[in-house]
């Protein structure tokens, strides 16, 4: 399963430790969840707090029970968190493979690249917005991308780090 909700990239993946850290080892209601992540973390809003759930169980780190979600016992180290990133994260994969260039590429030229791989029940959910939906989400995959080092940013744009 891939997984589309995805937050904003912090500086750093100290961020994604403690929010794994936020998830209760004993299951709990989202609502319990999402209230542990607000209040430890500081995020925004309620919102924030169900993405960064929803991620933590695309990251392996978290996983949704018959009685709640529940922290999992994997170490969010670099190497985890790139790997579930890539399989689990819904058009990384083919992002980062946009990036395999010779030239740096913009948001928008990855984009371009990406854009007949949204389902096409998003296009019609969203609309007239779609492309700027799924524009954002392609620009957060690059960040998360620049974050877990499996991409950098240039002054031209985005370039694939080996």
């Amino acid at each position: 399963m891939r997984f589309k909700l995805l937050p904003e990239a912090p500086k750093s993946l100290d961020v994604v430790v403690d929010a794994q850290r936020a998830v209760p080892l004993v299951p709990a209601s989202e609502d319990d969840c999402c209230a542990r992540l607000l209040r430890r973390l500081d995020f925004p809003s309620r919102d924030v707090a169900r993405t960064w759930l929803t991620f933590l169980r695309a990251l392996e780190l978290a996983s949704e029970t018959p009685s709640g979600f529940v922290r999992e016992s994997t170490e969010p180290t670099t190497q985890h968190l790139r790997s579930a990133f890539e399989r689990r994260i819904y058009g990384a994969r083919e992002v980062l493979d946009a990036l395999d260039a010779d030239e740096p590429r913009t948001v928008e030229a990855v984009f371009a690249e990406f854009e007949d791989r949204v389902p096409v029940w998003e296009t019609h959910r969203a609309a007239g917005d779609w492309r700027d939906v799924w524009r954002e989400r392609v620009e957060r995959i690059l960040a998360w991308a620049v974050v877990l080092d499996l991409a950098a940013e240039r002054d031209e744009g985005y370039v694939r780090v080996e």
